[in-house]
């Protein structure tokens, strides 16, 4: 059944709150809790509308979207207790106003009937539905913008399959990267190598980002491809993210264009160690900050200067979600987290290097999910 232990997991908690209906307005919710899978276009445009939205009432879920949207939504409105209802976005017979159709449609959804607590993500509600639920009677809203993030955390036996379908893209975008790689190449074809064969693979358009930086770049730690040639003995940083099933992924080797110096060698293993050494602290029980700590320490005893970012983050149906594994967070790992490791090394203007690998917190340690080629040449 697509996505219900998340239905199930949210429904036994607003039923411990008291809450008997709820809405849940923000975009990652929204697909977690109904396995929606938003268009490649999603930005404003006088045909979108508002946003999708589901409106819960005593263990119904309804999922409100634009009508040309609604295959999105695969299975949903086909299991127990969902449904899903659309307003119309474009068309020649009506002039382009799907914010006032959402609010309509969402006016009837809910019948006027408000009576007792209602929960909301006031944080996302689009103004003219907050102003609905008040023009309607609702006199009692609670704000629960934050309320199934934890839940997000543990990675369903569904969501780990999108995951891996993701991951498997990546890898074949590293491949053709690495097989398009030579001086006078720039940044941009080489993301176009990528992103075509992940697309081919895929045989649907995909969405892809992160990073394509050339290690002679000022800024070498990380921004999107330009029209900049790669030279002789570059380093590349290529980190590769995709959305597919509206899930991401991320990945992330480091190439050259040609014979890789004595000290692009050395930068190299080490942020391999230091990868190595991050997956095998990854395990139940270990605290996020701890793993960062020690991370940043075994790269400062390799001798080189520590990364200014993050050790690591967990993804799902946005980019980067709890567990980040950074110095604040005393977050415990669990079995069925999905973590990001990504140690580096930056020489600004002359080479950097980072390597990075998906692992899934098993029973007793990790199992890598992400497997393109991170070797040097």
């Amino acid at each position: 059944m697509q996505h219900q232990p998340q239905r199930e997991q949210t429904h036994e908690l607003l039923k411990s709150r008291g809450i008997e209906r709820a809405l849940f307005a923000n975009y990652a919710s929204v697909k977690w809790l109904t396995g929606f899978n938003p268009p490649l276009h999603t930005g404003p445009s006088v045909f979108s509308g508002g946003p999708p939205m589901v409106w819960y009432e005593n263990g119904a879920w309804t999922l409100l979207t634009l009508d040309w949207h609604a295959a999105n939504a695969g299975a949903f409105g086909q299991q127990p207790n969902c449904a899903l209802v659309t307003y119309t976005g474009y068309t020649v017979d009506q002039p382009l106003a799907g914010q006032v159709k959402l609010r309509g449609l969402f006016r009837r959804v809910v019948q006027n009937n408000l009576s007792g607590k209602i929960a909301a993500e006031l944080r996302d509600v689009p103004a003219d539905i907050a102003l609905s639920l008040h023009e309607i009677g609702a006199a009692d809203i609670i704000p629960i913008d934050t309320w199934i993030e934890p839940f997000r955390r543990i990675k369903t036996t569904e969501e780990l399959g999108k995951l891996r379908d993701n991951f498997r893209l990546t890898d074949i975008g590293h491949a053709a990267a690495r097989a398009a790689l030579k001086p006078g190449v720039r940044e941009i074809d080489l993301w176009h190598a990528a992103h075509n064969a992940i697309e081919s693979a895929a045989g649907q358009l995909v969405p892809m980002g992160n990073d394509c930086v050339v290690g002679s770049r000022q800024e070498n730690i990380g921004g999107l491809p330009l029209d900049l040639a790669v030279g002789e003995g570059d380093s590349v940083i290529l980190d590769l993210g995709t959305i597919l099933h509206g899930y991401w992924s991320d990945s992330c080797a480091t190439l050259y264009a040609g014979e890789p110096s004595a000290k692009q060698r050395a930068i190299h293993q080490a942020v391999g160690r230091g990868l190595d050494y991050a997956i095998s602290l990854t395990k139940p029980g270990a605290i996020a900050r701890d793993i960062d700590a020690q991370v940043r320490e075994f790269m400062r005893r390799e001798g080189y200067p520590v990364y200014p970012h993050h050790t690591g983050h967990s993804l799902g149906v946005t980019s980067h979600e709890d567990p980040r594994i950074v110095p604040y967070n005393d977050m415990v790992l669990q079995e069925n987290m999905v973590v990001m490791l990504e140690p580096g090394v930056y020489f600004p203007g002359e080479t950097s290097v980072r390597l990075e690998d998906a692992v899934r917190v098993t029973s007793d340690g990790a199992e890598i999910l992400t497997h393109h080629d991170k070797s040097l040449p």
